[in-house]
């Protein structure tokens, strides 16, 4: 089958960040605001993420839509086992971090013992599909917990973690460009995606006597959404003219 992975450009980064925004304003609004609870949001979320998954899986190509449906209800799930994690057994953030960041990191050394390779631009068999996606996953729970013990346990605040979280992938990017591993740059500003994108979302939804902005989770949530479909209509209206079924040039090209 065909890579099912889409480019590595702007857009992309734009989406991720968003998509991890969604996942960070969406829990906290179905869980505290409607009143659904952590158990109820998580099992809603893990039910249309694995119907998602199989969508996705099923696939012989990437599909923009669907690739970015996954994403977006992963960030959701990702953040709901953090959530689930240290609200509801208070499990502290030090530990939670700690754990997914060894899962991840055993992970990548399964998946690369078993095919040699973790770069994305090689998604195309299922087994590796299977790995990308455990990956993905981890990230998003590392991440809510990373951002979460910097932003509230070590008490930067959430524009503090924005600017720290955001110089943090612009040095991995810098690294990349100056001739770092490709693939490991990729992902360790892939990782700095998911805090970046919970402390922006706390940032603009939390209201101003916790430091935020206020806009609330509604309104981040919608406009957020709003902005990554036009972007993944655009995405899938290039691709629909040009054809395109490879990468092309971009950052993190090579990862």
């Amino acid at each position: 089958m065909l890579n099912k992975v889409p480019e590595v450009t702007l857009a992309f980064w734009i989406i991720k960040i968003m998509s991890t925004t969604v996942g960070e304003t969406g829990a906290d609004y179905l869980a505290v605001h409607v009143g659904l609870g952590t158990a109820v949001t998580g099992a809603i979320m893990g039910t249309l993420l694995v119907i998602a998954l199989v969508l996705q899986l099923r696939s012989r190509e990437y599909v923009p839509w669907i690739y970015w449906l996954c994403v977006v209800l992963v960030s959701v799930v990702g953040t709901q086992i953090t959530d689930a994690l240290t609200d509801g057994l208070g499990i502290s953030l030090y530990v939670s971090t700690t754990v997914f960041a060894i899962a991840l990191a055993a992970i990548f050394a399964i998946w690369y013992r078993s095919e040699r390779t973790l770069s994305i631009h090689t998604i195309v068999t299922r087994r590796r599909e299977l790995f990308y996606w455990a990956a993905i996953l981890t990230t998003f729970a590392l991440g809510t917990a990373a951002g979460d013990l910097a932003t509230e346990a070590l008490g930067l605040g959430f524009r503090v973690g924005v600017v720290a979280f955001g110089a943090l992938i612009a040095i991995a990017m810098a690294a990349f460009y100056l001739g770092a591993n490709a693939v490991l740059t990729f992902w360790v500003a892939y990782i700095l995606t998911r805090p970046l994108g919970a402390s922006l979302g706390d940032l603009l939804s939390q209201a101003r006597s916790y430091g935020g902005l206020g806009f609330g989770n509604v309104t981040t949530s919608v406009v957020f959404l709003v902005v990554i479909v036009a972007l993944v209509s655009l995405v899938s209206a290039g691709r629909n003219r040009t054809g395109r079924t490879t990468p092309s040039d971009g950052p993190f090209d090579a990862a």
